[in-house]
């Protein structure tokens, strides 16, 4: 079963290998902080639609991190930009402006750079944009001070603490891998999370 609304925490990120070191710090930072990070990744029903998918993600998470630093143009032939994040922020901030039931979502949105998200979607201007700069380091300072915002929630780690901790967790990683009996190079989500979840309990 999924967890509760409230603990569950909505990754809207790119997948790729390019930003995989900040996917991987964003999700060591959101279970060292006491939440369950869900993501696409993690959705199983190949039978369904995707985007009643993310629908169904999204309803069961009050918070959510949304990362719209890819937008470039890429591809072949038509080198046009990817606005997945950009979508799924979109569904995100509907479901907390409609209806009583959603009014308690949350999101963090980061992007590389300040204010660079004002040349290609302005409608968010007015918000708290917080910017990486691609640092892992400064993406888990960002989600740790908003998570430790959230109303009700006890004290969690300092940022320096939870950055030193996947730090150690990364070095440690291929041996605990191994010894999972799982491929460091070839880990899932629900691989990586399991492990990132097992270190933790051991670790605090």
């Amino acid at each position: 079963m999924p967890a509760s609304p409230s603990a569950s925490v909505f990754i809207n990120c790119p997948f790729d290998q390019q930003y995989q070191p900040l996917f991987e710090a964003i999700v060591f930072c959101v279970v060292a902080c006491g939440f369950v990070p869900r993501c696409t990744l993690d959705l199983t029903d190949a039978g369904e639609v995707r985007i009643e998918n993310i629908y169904r993600l999204i309803a069961q998470c009050n918070h959510g991190i949304h990362d719209i630093s890819r937008t470039e143009v890429a591809g072949q032939p038509y080198r046009l930009p990817r606005f997945n994040m950009p979508l799924e922020l979109g569904i995100f901030l509907g479901a907390k402006r409609f209806g009583a039931r959603t009014a308690k979502k949350r999101c963090l949105i980061m992007d590389r750079e300040p204010y660079r998200y004002k040349r290609f979607i302005s409608d968010i201007g007015g918000q708290d944009i917080k910017a990486h700069y691609r640092s892992p380091a400064k993406a888990i300072r960002h989600v740790r001070d908003w998570l430790q915002s959230v109303p009700g929630k006890a004290a969690i780690p300092g940022g320096m603490k939870i950055r030193q901790d996947y730090q150690r967790f990364r070095r440690e990683l291929p041996v605990i891998a191994e010894e999972a009996q799982l491929n460091p190079a070839q880990l899932t989500f629900i691989d990586y999370l399991q492990l990132v979840t097992s270190w933790l309990k051991l670790h605090r």
